[in-house]
C-alpha cells in the first residue's frame, strides 16, 4: 500500500466523519485529483469509503488487514504493537524484525506481512504462508534476564496464544504442544519461532515469530490432515486485526510478570492442564540416544518431564517429542 494512501486512511479513521477533498489536499500537499486516486486505491484494497459532493470522504468499513490503523482500536497494551509495520509481502517477518531490532527498534515493535515467500519454522522447516488469510507476525522483545531463562519465552507465547484462541467465538479447544506449537483436533494451528541475538551472558534482543492459520479454507499436499485453521474448525471468518491485538493484549502482562518471577511457576498449571502431550507416550532424540516414556508434566523452568518405564523422571530442555503408538 502506498505510504500516502496509508496516511489518508489513518486520517479518515481518526476523524470518524467526513473530511473534504480540500482538507485532505491541503494536509497532504497534493491536488484533489491526487486525493481521489488514493481514495480509489484504498477502495480496491477493500476499504469502504463514502464519497459525497459537498461533504468529502468518510471511512465506513475496514478491509480486515492487520495494519496498525485496524489493530490499534483493539489494543490495550502499553508497548506491544506500538508500532506495527505492515507489509504486503516479505521473505520472512522474523528477518525484517531482526533488522529493525539490530537498528534499535523498541521492544513491542511488530512486523506483520500478508504473505511470506520464505516463512520458516523451528528446526529449519518452512512455514506455508498464503496471502491474505492468515496471520504472520514477529515481535521485538528485549528481556532483561539471564540467557538460561530465554527458552521459557516460547512457552509464555504459547500461553498467550492459547488464551486468545480460547475466547474466540466458535468453541475452539486449543492445546499447547511443547515446546512451540498450538494444536486443535490433533492438527497444527499455530507455530512459534524465537530467534535471539546475544551479548555476553544476556540477550540483546529476541524476535518472536508467530504464524496462525486463521481463515485458510483448506490445506493440500503434505499439510492435508496435519494442519488446520480457525475457519476449518469453527466454520467462521475471524478478524485478523482483532486476533493479533488479542494475542498482544494477553502477552504483555504475563511477559512483564515473567521478568519479575524466577521461572514459569505462575503459568505452570495452565501449561500442564492444556498440554497436548500430557499423559501420552513419546520419544525424543537426544545426544545420548532416544528417550522414551510418558509425558507427566512441564517443569517450572520449561522442560518437558518424561517418565520412563522404570519410573525415572527425565527433563528434556529441547528437541521434538514424537508421539508413539
Amino acid at each position: 500500500m502506498h505510504t500516502v494512501s496509508l496516511h489518508i486512511l489513518q486520517r479518515l479513521a481518526a476523524s470518524g466523519t467526513f473530511l473534504s477533498g480540500a482538507e485532505l489536499s491541503a494536509e497532504f500537499a497534493m491536488t484533489r485529483s491526487a486525493v481521489w486516486k488514493h481514495i480509489r486505491m484504498l477502495r480496491t484494497e477493500g476499504y469502504g469509503i463514502d464519497a459525497r459532493t459537498g461533504l468529502g470522504y468518510r471511512l465506513v468499513s475496514m478491509a480486515g488487514r492487520p495494519l496498525g490503523v485496524e489493530v490499534g482500536p483493539h489494543l490495550s497494551t502499553g508497548r506491544f504493537g506500538r508500532p506495527i509495520h505492515w507489509h504486503r509481502s516479505l521473505e520472512s517477518t522474523n528477518t525484517t524484525a531482526r533488522s529493525l531490532a539490530a537498528g534499535g527498534a523498541e521492544e513491542g515493535t511488530v512486523v506483520v506481512a500478508e504473505r511470506q515467500s520464505a516463512g520458516r519454522g523451528r528446526l529449519g522447516r518452512s512455514w506455508d504462508s498464503p496471502s491474505g488469510v492468515n496471520l504472520y507476525f514477529s515481535l521485538v522483545l528485549r528481556p532483561r534476564l539471564p540467557m538460561e531463562r530465554i527458552p521459557q519465552l516460547t512457552l509464555l507465547l504459547a500461553v498467550a496464544l492459547h488464551r486468545a484462541l480460547t475466547i474466540l467465538d466458535g468453541g475452539l479447544r486449543p492445546a499447547i504442544k511443547w515446546p512451540n506449537d498450538i494444536f486443535v483436533s490433533g492438527r497444527k494451528l499455530c507455530g512459534i519461532l524465537c530467534e535471539m541475538q546475544s551479548e555476553a551472558d544476556r540477550a540483546h534482543f529476541v524476535v518472536a515469530g508467530i504464524g496462525i492459520n486463521v481463515n485458510q479454507p483448506a490445506f493440500e499436499g503434505e499439510l492435508e490432515g496435519t494442519a488446520t485453521s480457525i475457519r476449518m474448525e469453527t466454520g467462521r471468518i475471524t478478524s485478523r486485526p482483532a486476533l493479533l491485538a488479542s494475542v498482544l493484549n494477553h502477552l504483555e502482562p504475563i511477559y512483564d510478570r515473567w521478568q519479575q518471577e524466577d521461572d514459569l511457576s505462575f503459568v505452570q498449571r495452565e501449561l500442564e492442564e492444556n498440554a497436548f502431550l500430557q499423559g501420552r507416550r513419546v520419544s525424543v532424540e537426544r545426544m545420548r540416544g532416544t528417550l522414551e516414556g510418558t509425558v507427566t508434566g512441564i517443569a517450572p523452568t520449561g522442560e518437558l518431564i518424561i517418565t520412563t518405564s522404570d519410573g525415572t523422571a527425565c527433563r528434556v530442555a529441547s528437541g521434538e517429542a514424537r508421539l508413539r503408538k
